[in-house]
């Protein structure tokens, strides 16, 4: 599978993707300086929303639409949240053009047809469907026909919700499929993280999996790295100062960096399977024990276990032959300190 100029999966590195979100705070500005940001943090891709108040749900302000959950967004109404936080259509080709500008993959999360069609014109390189959405299968369908990797969160997802947008996706031909462990609570507890599940995610739908993370800090997306994430997704602020809806669980610049950084260093830690030694460790054997001859000795005496001991460092006989040469006779005399070799010992 390839994400613009990426590779993703297998053995190749962990794709991190900036999640714009509504960080830009309804300013342009912000929304292109933020884009610059996250390509000096070391991102591989921004990714964006793609939404109206109206693409999304209606204007009112009954129970059923106002936030009463225990959210940072208690007390408002859907549509004025999604208000608050939506990105204008009309900013996202010049958004698209900054990120191409600073060698970083943009694309977008779609939450209708409309904007499916209206990203297809920006020739988005890949679809995220969010979490709320992964029960919206028409519109799952509608964007995995165009062909484009499909990575889609679980955040609210049941077992059967996966298998449901897996199929439709395959249903249409699109096998270019990444499932993200998620947790749909903003933001997240660590206890509720359960990043076992993504190595099951990958064995139980044969898809690439990875992580869209709402937890404070970098540590769950790094602990994700190194139980198979090929995917992570966080999101990301120019300053936590502007505040906004989603400032609370994002990370700025200085820890964006260090999040890129410890998932960079993790990949580095886990290497391959691989049970070989590098030259540099091979040259530090020396320092392993071996078996020297520890008391001045004759030719004729007898090896024992007191002239002859496994020591440190590694120049003489491997100490496996202890046994095997006690009780034999030395055949030269052979000072305190020096190496034990085949050649000081009668075999005869």
């Amino acid at each position: 599978m390839r994400i613009g100029n990426k590779n993703i999966g297998g053995k190749n590195p962990c794709f991190i993707i900036a999640e714009l979100s509504a960080n830009h705070n309804g300013n342009l500005a912000v929304a292109i300086d933020t884009i610059r940001a996250a390509k000096k943090t070391g991102a591989d891709a921004i990714k964006l929303q793609t939404y109206t108040p109206d693409t999304l749900t209606i204007d009112c302000d009954n129970k059923y639409f106002r936030i009463e959950e225990g959210t940072l967004w208690d007390g408002k109404t859907l549509y004025e949240l999604y208000g608050e936080a939506y990105t204008p259509w009309e900013w996202h080709k010049k958004l698209f053009e900054v990120a191409s500008e600073e060698g970083l993959i943009c694309f977008s999360s779609p939450f209708d047809f409309s904007a499916v069609d209206f990203l297809e014109e920006l020739n988005v390189p890949a679809y995220k469907i969010a979490s709320f959405e992964i029960q919206d299968i028409p519109l799952i369908e509608y964007a995995a026909s165009k062909g484009k990797p499909m990575i889609i969160s679980t955040g609210i997802a049941e077992k059967n919700d996966i298998q449901l947008a897996v199929d439709t996706c395959r249903k249409v031909g699109n096998n270019d499929i990444v499932l993200l462990k998620c947790t749909s609570s903003y933001p997240a507890p660590l206890e509720l993280a359960n990043l076992n599940t993504i190595p099951d995610l990958k064995k139980e739908f044969e898809v690439e999996v990875g992580f869209s993370d709402h937890t404070y800090g970098s540590l769950a997306p790094t602990v994700a790295t190194t139980l198979g994430a090929k995917v992570i997704e966080k999101h990301f602020i120019l300053d936590k100062k502007i505040g906004g809806p989603d400032a609370d669980f994002s990370l700025d610049v200085d820890e964006f960096t260090a999040l890129v950084r410890h998932i960079r260093d993790t990949e580095k830690l886990l290497g391959k399977v691989s049970y070989e030694i590098s030259d540099k460790v091979k040259k530090n054997r020396k320092f392993a024990r071996s078996l020297f001859v520890v008391k001045d000795v004759k030719a004729g005496d007898i090896l024992t276990k007191e002239n002859v001991r496994s020591i440190r460092p590694g120049y003489g006989l491997h100490p496996k032959f202890l046994n095997e040469i006690l009780g034999k006779q030395f055949s030269k005399e052979v000072k305190r300190g020096e190496p034990l070799e085949k050649e000081m010992i009668e075999f005869n």
